[in-house]
């Protein structure tokens, strides 16, 4: 599975309004720079998540962009929804996304991604923004561990 650059610029935004909720809005120039994305993609980004009524945006000198709903109200399975509409590896097992393969009845492997769509899907309905603020990032260390260590993840 990999995200589109839009759902990943949407979870760095979103992230850093986890960082300051309850607090001052952050303006769009400076979540823009924060989070070394681009402006004016940001503003799109930013409109899509204001309909959805997880931000608001507060006009003026100090305005800004806050975190309307409770962070742990939002779950990563949403965000990716909402920009990447799937999170399954391949159509033929999408419940959004679903297009009909000709080797649907014959297929082995389909079970295999079947089997990483729910998991992946449980993983990320499960894993609230305020959750996962918490976590500490991913190291180099740890993303190679399992390919050094000869499992060739």
């Amino acid at each position: 599975m990999q995200v589109s650059k839009k759902t990943d610029y949407a979870l760095r935004a979103l992230f850093t309004l986890v960082e300051h909720y309850k607090g001052t809005p952050i303006p769009i120039r400076e979540l823009a720079r924060r989070n070394d994305i681009p402006k004016r993609f940001l503003e799109q980004i930013m409109l899509a998540l204001k309909a959805q009524g997880w931000v608001d945006s507060l006009a003026g000198m100090r305005g800004g962009y806050i975190l309307a709903r409770d962070p742990s109200k939002i779950t990563m399975g949403e965000v990716v929804r909402l920009f990447d509409g799937i999170l399954a590896p391949i159509a033929c097992v999408s419940v959004t996304g679903y297009k009909r393969c000709s080797q649907e009845p014959v297929c082995r492997f389909r079970r295999v991604f079947f089997d990483v769509r729910n998991y992946v899907a449980h993983v990320m309905d499960q894993s609230t923004l305020a959750e996962v603020a918490k976590r500490a990032p991913v190291t180099k260390h740890e993303v190679w561990a399992g390919f050094i260590e000869g499992e060739g993840i």
